[in-house]
């Protein structure tokens, strides 16, 4: 019988969401857009990564892609069954593409991503009925949060902008 003293268990998506976010908040002090990703399996962490492709010079080091290439290496295997990813926002084409071609099981993510968005916003890549592999998806962990600091950030570089400071 659960304890009434102590608070319910939070939601594993939550948790796993809670860690993204925190990845993301990383990336923004670096002055990367701020997005984080978990690769689970079996409850475990085998993969995570942050935005870096300002700091990498590398157009494909998006959250989702780092990690991904974590957690292969870690498994020695690129395909990643019975895995969950959990990101900060919807991914984009190029991302959605790589968990097909990866195998992940199912994708958590918390804000939708309207321009780029490549899951239910501007295009329904996961939906292609070509693909060979379907990816389960939840959408909405954590959505007002993510969707905040994705607003705070952009929020904060226009400031600078207006002000003359320059970015990385």
């Amino acid at each position: 019988m659960p304890n009434p003293t102590e608070p319910p268990e939070e939601n594993i998506d939550e948790r796993f969401m809670r860690r993204a976010l925190e990845l993301a908040g990383e990336g923004a002090a670096l002055g990367e857009v701020p997005v984080g990703a978990v690769l689970v399996i079996d409850g475990e962490v085998v993969g995570e990564g942050f935005n870096r492709p300002v700091q990498s010079c590398d157009p494909t080091a998006h959250a989702e892609i780092e990690a991904l290439r974590v957690a292969a290496r870690r498994l020695d295997n690129y395909r990643l069954t019975n895995s969950t990813l959990y990101v900060t926002i919807e991914p984009c084409t190029m991302c959605a593409g790589a968990l097909v071609h990866a195998r992940v099981a199912r994708l958590v993510y918390g804000a939708a991503e309207p321009r780029s968005g490549a899951v239910v916003s501007s295009a329904q890549v996961l939906d292609n009925p070509a693909l060979n592999h379907r990816i389960k998806v939840t959408a909405g962990v954590l959505e007002e949060a993510a969707a905040a600091l994705l607003r705070d950030f952009f929020r904060a570089r226009r400031a600078r902008t207006q002000t003359g400071v320059q970015d990385v």
